[in-house]
């Protein structure tokens, strides 16, 4: 009888454990049955010891994401070895669609991990506000995903794991709560956005950067996080010993683990994920390349391409892609009724309202997958195609009016793809001048977004893009619809910045010249009466500095991902005062101060080189490759 009692209390106990990792649950509130059974686990492990702590290893440091105004996920993997779990089973034979299940197909991990978490207002942890002590196994690649609560808003946590009964520790991760939704936000918000990070490349520099400037308090992430395919096809690694793994186009669950797991041994990103609590969305490759929602370039639920795919449908590929990323990604899983959703949006305070919308895998009508690119030019303007679907569309337009009427001062709205048009036939031809995989390509979704914006009168709206590899900072205008002067900006409603890619080439070629890329630039600047800044030549990212005054942005390029450095070079700086709903203008010119490169409508930027290293502090000309 007191065996019993004992192991109904470490069955009891061990319940517990298990259930305070959320990569056991469900990525839907509303079918919690899609969930891990966590009964099954811990019948299987609660006889056995867990791991000897000495056999454990913090593998892919830790990481902080989606945070509220009492709360934020806390991330970490605690495995006995760096490579993932190869199992396919939770993914694959009968189980429903996007389904976390286990069944009987596990490959079973016999031995539980015990990891305890800790948060703190302190990074010595004087004063500890919320800790835990949880399980993993190899049915979530043992990775760890807690919510730690009890927290103030607008406050930097310090954060740390342990392995059970060991001094076995993980890094000290820093984060930061947001604002409580009606707050006065006296403090500027600081936030750097990325897209697009190709690990074969080159070094993720532009992860680094804020990390050792300290310059910022959230990230967001657009999307390309990171590329399906083998090392060669895109990106040759072997010069800078950065082979994508595993190296093939990845298509099973196990790929997908590895790949991210690939990309999180990149050293800069580490640090930016330690410091920085994120904000993600998926664009098209953390599944394959052009997605939407049955298909992407390269495969359709065709005979031929289950085939050519390694027998592989589409709908298998973006399971186990999914599954990866809600494992490795310090995110929330939002309450989404087809498993699917990542769209969600955050509350600054009375400060601003951040939308996160899915522009890719959640229910986008076709897009230009190569071959077809003269179709879509017959109907990108019909009524029904849409990038979002009409669930989320109506979400995204109630958001927008919401947000005006509970009186945040801006709208920021996270997608993946630029929004503006953008008059692209220099290079694709003045029979099918646009980019039909953007925006462009789905004219009436833009067109019922414009809708909303100008019928409500919903002013200070700005817009983020990443997916071109390019730099693009427009007004944000209804063309043919309302009067725009570009040299004012009158009649603009908003103000989009689309930046390039972490390291992902440019779209005019890896190895173009910057004189060429400039020629372009002043090309499409002058095709395109909103766009205001063009450039094509740098990899970087961009910060947002936002008060209730104004939106500060300011993009950096750095200048080479062949060696892991810490230098920037700033490009352009551009200000939206708040109520002005464009970019404001100074002496006729869009931008603040000089420009370093690309094309400027009303200015013209003055190359130097200028250059940054944000390790040392020290500025200098750069000369190098």
């Amino acid at each position: 009888m007191l065996r019993s009692w004992h192991l109904l209390f470490f069955v009891s106990t061990a319940v517990a454990a298990f259930t305070g990792n959320l990569n056991y649950f469900s990525p839907s509130k509303r079918h919690a049955s899609l969930g891990v059974s966590i009964s099954k686990v811990v019948k299987r492990t609660y006889a056995n010891s867990p791991w000897d702590p000495s056999q454990l290893n913090f593998t892919h440091g830790v990481a902080s994401g989606d945070p509220y105004d009492d709360s934020v996920i806390l991330w970490t993997r605690a495995a006995p070895f760096s490579d993932n779990d190869k199992s396919n089973a939770t993914v694959s034979g009968y189980v429903p669609l996007y389904d976390h299940s286990t069944e009987q197909y596990v490959a079973k991990s016999d031995a539980p991990v015990c990891v305890n978490w800790k948060i703190s207002t302190s990074n010595s942890f004087e004063d500890v506000v919320d800790s835990g002590t949880v399980y993993t196994s190899s049915d979530v690649d043992y990775t760890v995903k807690v919510e730690a609560k009890k927290l103030k808003p607008s406050t930097t946590y310090y954060y740390q794991f342990s392995v059970c009964n060991s001094n076995n520790t993980s890094s000290i991760g820093r984060t930061k709560t947001i604002p409580t939704a009606n707050d006065e936000v006296s403090e500027p918000v600081r936030i750097a956005v990325y897209s697009c990070s190709n690990y074969p490349f080159g070094f993720f520099n532009a992860y680094g950067n804020p990390v050792r400037k300290d310059s910022v308090d959230y990230v967001i992430h657009l999307g390309d996080y990171i590329y399906e395919y083998a090392n060669g096809e895109y990106g040759w690694g072997n010069a800078y010993d950065r082979i994508p793994l595993p190296d093939r186009d990845i298509f099973t669950l196990y790929d997908y683990r590895k790949r991210l797991a690939t990309y999180r041994t990149d050293l800069d990103l580490l640090a930016n994920h330690q410091n920085f609590p994120w904000i993600p969305v998926w664009d098209d490759h953390e599944v394959a390349d052009n997605t939407w929602r049955d298909g992407s370039s390269h495969a359709n639920n065709t005979e031929q391409s289950f085939v050519m795919d390694g027998g592989v449908s589409v709908d298998q590929r973006k399971m186990n892609a999914a599954r990866a990323y809600f494992e490795w990604m310090p995110i929330r899983q939002v309450d989404m009724d087809d498993n699917l959703r990542i769209w969600r949006n955050f509350q600054f305070g009375n400060l601003l309202d951040l939308v996160m919308l899915d522009t890719r895998q959640y229910d986008r009508s076709i897009t230009d997958v190569y071959w077809n690119t003269e179709y879509l030019g017959e109907i990108y303007n019909d009524a029904s195609r849409s990038l979002m679907g009409p669930r989320q569309e109506a979400w995204f337009y109630r958001t927008l009016r919401e947000s005006s009427t509970r009186g945040a001062t801006w709208r920021i709205i996270g997608n993946q793809i630029v929004f503006s048009r953008i008059n692209s036939s220099l290079a694709t031809g003045v029979d099918l001048p646009y980019n039909y995989d953007q925006w462009d390509g789905y004219q009436a979704n833009r067109n019922r977004t414009f809708h909303t914006i100008y019928e409500n009168n919903i002013g200070n709206n700005i817009f983020l893009a990443g997916d071109s590899h390019a730099s693009w900072v427009s007004d944000l205008v209804w063309l043919d619809e309302h009067p725009y002067d570009p040299a004012s900006g009158s009649g603009s409603m908003g103000v989009e910045f689309a930046g390039s890619a972490v390291s992902s080439p440019s779209p005019a070629g890896q190895n173009i010249t910057i004189d060429a890329t400039r020629a372009y630039s002043d090309w499409l600047v002058a095709a395109n009466s909103e766009l205001q800044w063009q450039d094509l030549y740098y990899r970087g990212y961009y910060e947002l500095s936002i008060s209730h005054e104004k939106v500060d942005a300011a993009y950096f390029g750095i200048p080479t991902t062949t060696l892991r450095n810490g230098y920037e070079i700033p490009l352009a700086n551009f200000t939206v005062l708040a109520g002005e709903n464009r970019l404001h203008r100074t002496d006729g010119s869009p931008a603040i101060g000089n420009v370093e490169t690309g094309s400027l409508k009303g200015g013209t930027p003055i190359h130097s080189n200028l250059t940054h290293d944000t390790e040392t502090g020290k500025w200098f000309t750069y000369t190098g490759p």
